[in-house]
């Protein structure tokens, strides 16, 4: 098959196609024929040597994927070969094939392509797992999403819209902030021209959000503790300004507040399946009422991983897919 290959730690232009095994399928696995790749932030870390493949996982870019399946490992049950389906990766997505897990995978919702489903996965994962599963997100309560127009930031702002949850949402310009808008934000905050803290204080009366969604790390941490409300909770999936920083740790204690951090690709698969059933059950019927949708800001060629790779690290809306 054909996959995307990392020449050498650095920059998009490392990202070469070329030919290669074919993946195998072991027992609980399936094989899929890739109709399209998600492309996500974590990739640009792994192509400049940041963030290695967790031990088994294939050596390959790419989170997410959506296609077909072209073949059944021992021990799978509710999947045949034919079946069109999206699958939450370890690896392996940007190539024509893939193995994964039967647990990861879920059915193409009602009223999405093919194509565009391949965006769904890791961010749906990735926002259950984090605001609802952990954070427990409820109606009524309020959420800060750092980063809105992320492919990340679109999706929480939807579901979080559709589970009755009042959106704040920071992103660098007017115009990003227009689009959040437009998929359902409450309160849109340019932090280039105003301090959120100060815009959530006086949005909420001095109380603060309920929970916060931070890619941003250790500039943002004292700030984000600052935004929370009496025991309210902050879910770090992202550190694009560093991992250390001087912090007063005061308002822990006297806010009662929860600080978790957690990662997707590291998770055992056991722990996949569970977040891939509870995102079938709480978040793809949202999808199919048409309140959640996928927001692709581009489509390529995979030849054109670079160049994918060039886009998600500027200014973009939403995702970005490859297609073998």
């Amino acid at each position: 098959m054909k996959a995307i290959v990392i020449r050498e730690p650095g920059g998009p232009e490392v990202l070469e196609l070329r030919e290669v095994a074919d993946p195998e399928v072991h027992d609980g696995e399936v094989l899929i024929k890739i109709a399209a790749a998600g492309v996500n932030r974590a990739d640009t870390s792994q192509r400049k040597g940041q963030y290695p493949p967790p031990p088994g996982a294939p050596v390959y870019l790419g989170l997410e994927c959506s296609g077909v399946i072209e073949a059944v490992g021992s021990g799978v049950e509710n999947w045949k070969v034919g079946d069109e389906v999206c699958a939450l990766l370890t690896g392996g997505g940007y190539a024509e094939k893939v193995a994964v897990s039967a647990g990861q995978l879920l059915p193409i919702p009602k009223g999405i392509s093919l194509q565009d489903a391949a965006s769904l996965s890791e961010a749906a994962c990735t926002v259950w797992s984090t605001i609802f599963m952990t954070s427990h997100l409820s109606f009524g309560e309020s959420l800060l999403i750092h980063g809105g127009t992320s492919g990340i930031g679109t999706f929480a702002i939807q579901i979080a819209k559709y589970i009755g949850a009042k959106v704040f949402t920071t992103a660098g310009s007017d115009e990003s902030l227009l689009e959040c808008s437009k998929l359902g934000a409450d309160v849109t905050i340019n932090y280039k021209k105003e301090d959120f803290v100060a815009r959530v204080k006086d949005e909420t009366n001095d109380k603060g959000v309920d929970v916060i969604l931070d890619i941003i790390g250790a500039s943002y941490f004292q700030r984000n503790l600052d935004s929370l409300s009496l025991g309210g909770r902050l879910f770090i999936i992202g550190f694009q300004t560093g991992l250390t920083g001087q912090f007063n740790l005061g308002p822990l204690l006297v806010k009662r507040l929860t600080v978790s951090a957690a990662g997707l690709r590291s998770r055992s698969t056991e722990n996949k399946a569970q977040i891939v059933a509870e995102v079938l059950a709480n978040v793809w019927p949202a999808i199919e009422e048409g309140k959640v949708k996928p927001i692709i800001y581009k489509s390529l060629p995979l030849e054109n991983a670079a160049e994918a790779h060039h886009l998600i690290e500027g200014n973009h809306l939403g995702k970005i897919l490859l297609i073998p």
